[in-house]
């Protein structure tokens, strides 16, 4: 296998990530809510982002955090995420970009959930 190289690479990683994830059982149904059967824009907007995050190309535009925030989601959700995403780059790619791409989704996981237990107080805060 070789390693995620270009462009080329995100795309087949994307589509087969999120082909992945509207098959399953716990984020196929948090996703379709959202995205119904218009996937090409969010697909679109996931090339550019992970291209800017692997590569440095300009291009990507939005907050990925506000767009997950009003979502009913919680740690098992983003444990399954990682387990897809992560399943989808050892399938197809070796390397250190490979490595780099799984190391950025875990800490995008870990920051997600930081932000939504602050969001909602936190354990040990408590919002009147």
């Amino acid at each position: 296998m070789s390693d995620i190289q270009n462009l080329a690479s995100i795309k087949l990683m994307v589509d087969d990530f999120y082909t992945r994830v509207r098959r399953d059982g716990l984020l196929g149904p948090v996703f379709n809510n959202v995205i119904k059967d218009d996937w090409q824009p969010h697909l679109d907007k996931m090339y550019a982002f992970w291209n800017a995050a692997l590569f440095g190309v300009a291009g990507f535009k939005g907050n990925p955090f506000a767009r997950h925030a009003p979502l009913l989601i919680n740690a098992g959700h983003f444990e399954r995420w990682l387990e897809l995403f992560n399943q989808t780059i050892d399938s197809h790619f070796a390397g250190p970009m490979a490595n780099d791409a799984k190391n950025r989704a875990g800490l995008m996981a870990a920051m997600f959930q930081s932000k939504l237990a602050n969001l909602k107080g936190g354990p040990e805060r408590v919002i009147v």
